[in-house]
């Protein structure tokens, strides 16, 4: 944790924060409330508000926000966008010829990262109104190009451009561009330039020095001193249009096989600048490479970085990553390493290279971290990895600005990622080390965020990409966050127990859950609107009224504070018609159901207006009967009668929380296939589902497409196999599904999972109410218990996904109880154990209700076993719910007893 740097109040600050440390063992992955006096550091999160200014945006890239508030913005195939804060609106004011394809030496075309990918103010510009941009040039010279124009009355003016620097690239191979621009307080303009290096042919070092190779070959961009592309180029614009290269970049003005304006090299893909004008230091973020894991004989896994340096340098790509990892010398020619590059002394031979040999030592990164969680940085997570970064804050910037955020963030360092959705603060001591980070807003969702910047009044703005790459997102957007220092408005909470009925109908309303964030005390008000308008104020915080005449209501809760601050929630009554009342019975067991035992279902609906559903004047085919069976290799769904809508497939969910939407459509090709294409060229079998599960979880190659597929180490494996079983199936799983008759069986197959049956039915309503729905579901699961789901009473381990599910280690004489199993129908279990290494096997017994209840099977499962089942007939059949025991006994050794994975409840 830290806290703001006045002087006067450092010591007695020092020791508050220690007390609150030591005192309730805070986690610093949240900014906490800290009350010092003197000093505002309030960072609750219901202070800040987002607000969305322009949405469904076209790949918004970088932003500039005027003294007026209106924000500039640029989207990659060309657009110029303002938007106005007075008229609330977003206008395209220029549209700049780009290009955004490549070609390959085979005549292929693919979509590239090339277009309009930079703009800033020059630190003039209220007086000469001059914006820099930064493309790709339209046309057939391969070329990106650092353009200025004039900017007058929310207009670019076209015949003021002049062409500032242009950076020569390859257009054969995507991919890495930069692009983006910073001004130090010399009025020196800092500019990104990517690598222009494919990576599809190694997600390590991509040094492939083969003839014809050149763009696979990053040591003939980034680690070529005689290149533009791979730096960070330092230049100081002139008034003509033309620019001079200042004095302390990282080679003389006029030394031999190098380029003067190159300030750092041995970068990538730097996405994100930032030049703090008070300390000196430059910052950027680092998009790496794709690699899920060390190699052997070609380098490390792939890391993302964040960078910072004050004097000009060399970071070390395609050699280093991270803290100066080492890449081994490839021969691509027979894949064998010739040895690692070495950071002190890095040398680079490449044909490709047309500048010195000699390269400076290599930095280390200041801030570094891989698929997988980070020890150094745990915060920042884990999945895929896109760095990028912002400023950093200085709150007497906007000392006079009510909405500035708290001084409990001056001197940090906002960074954020594309792909993982979070913003984070980096803190600094004194003398400007690395000392923490900490989550910004972790409840506040962004949707891939691209640029942040904060505004002429301390508040921010983002601009959020959208989860889809190289296309038009819904949720790609401007927003607004602003910070409220003063009073708040109640946080109101309003509901009813009934908000649709027949007459007459008695409601209790209920405020609970009001507060105020600042523990105001509040008064309450409900009042009543009826459809004619007629007001009827109710007494108390939770009213009941009796609604004695059809028609649509409204109950209104206003809260107020004692400075007047007030806020209200609004509840919509129905009154008049009685919603359908649905049932649905399933015959035999009432939890589970069992692959080849077909299922006997019944649906039953009244309704007091309509009637009954089946055996009454209504036709059948109004009551809507489905039933969906979804794979699932947890089986985490509680079963049992519900109403409401089911939980689609677990694949599906885990989908949407992943960074899988990022490259991937249901049926549109984005970066990769789509689910269709991918689910028409592999069928959903076992050998396919973990194929392609290994591939989420090591990354690919770039098999469908120009990019690689990036990896996802961290992911359990069951539930990379649940995501591809959801694709592999997308036709069938988001199919509606047939409409059912109200009885009937059904014939699960072998199927496991769950098993639904879903009905739902909408009334005609009556005159002047609207027709009211109801739905509901019951739910099998399949009867296969996960053995780690039990609770144990004994020494026993759980070893995450062995064989798709946790397995047990049973180390010591004890049991599991599963609770709550229907047993009727059952025959019999079967029990999914091994013995391997030198655990010693032993004996098992089931019994029921409880560990000494009625033994009804057991089993001796002897050393050495592979993992197989081991099968315990029932002598009695039983019915309704027990607690089923399993009690195990074994000799007392290190290693344990035994394994076991799954119960199976087997029908007779």
């Amino acid at each position: 944790m830290s806290i703001s740097t006045s002087s006067s109040l450092r010591l007695f600050a020092f020791t508050i924060v220690c007390l609150i440390l030591f005192s309730s063992m805070m986690i610093s992955n949240r900014a906490e409330k800290v009350h010092v006096a003197g000093m505002p550091v309030d960072t609750e999160q219901n202070r800040f508000t987002k607000t969305v200014l322009a949405e469904k945006l076209d790949e918004p890239l970088q932003m500039l926000i005027f003294k007026d508030n209106k924000v500039l913005f640029i989207e990659r195939k060309g657009n110029v966008k303002l938007y106005n804060p007075e008229t609330k609106t977003t206008s395209v004011i220029a549209v700049i010829p780009v290009s955004t394809k490549y070609k390959s030496r085979e005549g292929k075309i693919s979509e590239a990262e090339d277009g309009l990918l930079g703009v800033i103010a020059d630190p003039g510009f209220d007086k000469n109104h001059w914006l820099y941009l930064y493309y790709s040039a339209a046309g057939d010279e391969a070329k990106n190009i650092l353009v200025r124009y004039e900017y007058v009355n929310d207009k670019l003016i076209e015949s003021s451009k002049k062409i500032v620097l242009e950076v020569p690239v390859q257009r054969e191979q995507c991919c890495h561009t930069g692009g983006k621009m910073a001004f130090d307080k010399d009025n020196n303009l800092y500019l990104t330039t990517g690598d222009n290096t494919s990576s599809k042919a190694t997600g390590y070092s991509p040094s492939d020095e083969r003839e014809g190779r050149s763009p696979w070959d990053a040591q003939g961009t980034s680690a070529n001193t005689n290149d533009l592309r791979g730096k960070i180029l330092r230049i100081h614009p002139e008034p003509d249009g033309t620019y001079t290269v200042p004095d302390g970049n990282l080679f003389p003005k006029d030394m031999a096989k190098t380029r003067p304006e190159i300030y750092v090299m041995g970068i990538r893909n730097p996405y994100s600048i930032f030049v703090d004008k008070r300390s000196g230091y430059l910052y950027w973020g680092e998009v790496g490479p794709d690699a899920g894991r060390d190699s052997a004989n070609r380098g490390p896994r792939s890391y993302d970085e964040y960078n910072r340096t004050n004097k000009p340098g060399f970071f070390g790509w395609p050699y280093f990553g991270a803290d100066n990892k080492a890449y081994h010398k490839v021969d691509f020619s027979t894949g064998m390493s010739k040895g690692k590059y070495n950071p002190d002394k890095p040398l680079n031979t490449s044909p490709n290279n047309t500048g010195l040999n000699e390269l400076p030592p290599a930095q280390k990164a200041l801030i570094w971290y891989s698929y997988e969680k980070s020890e150094e940085f745990p915060l920042l997570g884990t999945g895929g990895r896109s760095a990028m970064l912002g400023p950093v804050y200085y709150a007497e910037d906007y000392a006079s600005s009510a909405k500035r955020f708290p001084d409990y963030y001056n001197n940090k360092l906002f960074i954020f990622e594309w792909l993982r959705d979070w913003i984070l603060t980096v803190n600094f001591d004194e003398n400007g080390n690395y000392q923490s980070m900490e989550r910004f807003l972790p409840g506040m969702r962004f949707s891939h965020p691209m640029d942040l910047k904060f505004g002429p009044d301390g508040d921010m703005y983002v601009l959020e990409y959208g989860q889809g790459w190289f296309t038009q997102n819904n949720d790609a957007q401007l927003v607004h966050i602003t910070y409220n220092a003063g009073n708040r408005k109640p946080n109101v909470m309003a509901a009813a127990d009934k908000t649709v009925g027949g007459l007459p109908l008695k409601v209790n309303f209920s405020s609970a859950g009001t507060h105020d964030f600042d523990n105001d005390k509040l008064t309450y008000k409900w009042t009543v609107i009826t459809p004619s308008g007629a007001r009827i104020p109710l007494k108390g915080e939770n009213p009941a009224y009796t609604f004695l005449k059809k028609g649509v209501y409204k109950a209104v809760l206003t809260v107020t504070d004692v400075k007047g601050a007030s806020a209200s929630k609004t509840v919509s009554i129905k009154a008049g018609n009685q919603p359908p009342v649905i049932n649905i019975a399933v015959s035999g067991n009432q939890l589970y159901y069992f692959p080849g035992k077909p299922v006997n279902y019944k649906v039953t609906m009244r309704d007091k207006e309509d009637g009954i559903i089946p055996g009454g004047k209504l036709p059948q085919s109004k009551l809507k009967v489905s039933i969906t069976q979804t794979g699932s290799e947890k089986g985490a769904n509680t079963p049992g009668h519900r109403y409401g809508p089911e939980n689609f497939t677990e694949g599906k969910s885990l989908m949407l929380k992943s960074d899988c939407k990022a490259c991937h459509d249901d049926k549109r090709k984005v970066i990769g296939p789509s689910y269709t294409a991918i689910a028409a060229k592999y069928s959903d079998e076992p050998a396919n589902v973990e194929k392609l599960a290994a591939k989420i979880i090591s990354g690919g190659n770039g098999v469908w497409g120009e990019m690689n597929m990036s990896a996802h180490p961290q992911m359990p494996k069951d539930d990379a196999k649940a995501i591809v079983r959801y694709i592999l199936n997308i036709a069938s799983a988001d199919a509606t599904p047939a409409n059912l008759p109200p009885a009937g069986t059904y014939d699960p197959g072998n199927k496991d999972g769950l098993l639904t049956v879903k009905a739902a039915y909408t009334d005609k309503g009556i005159p002047g109410i609207p027709s009211a729905f109801t739905e509901a579901a019951y739910i099998l699961n399949s009867p296969v218990l996960n053995a780690a789901n039990g609770k144990f009473s004994g020494d026993f381990q759980v070893h995450n996904k062995v064989n798709g599910r946790s397995a047990v280690l049973v180390k010591k004489a004890g049991n599991i109880t599963y609770e709550n199993i229907d047993l009727t129908g059952v025959s019999g279990f079967d029990l999914n154990v091994s013995t391997p290494g030198k655990t010693s096997g032993g004996a098992i017994e089931l019994r029921f209700n409880n560990p000494e209840g009625k033994l009804v099977g057991s089993v001796t499962v002897a050393k050495g076993v592979e993992r197989h089942n081991i099968r315990v007939n029932l002598a009695n059949l039983f019915s309704g719910k027990h607690n089923l025991c399993l009690v195990f006994t074994g000799p007392d050794t290190k290693e344990g007893i035994l394994y076991i994975d799954t119960i199976t409840l087997l029908a007779r």
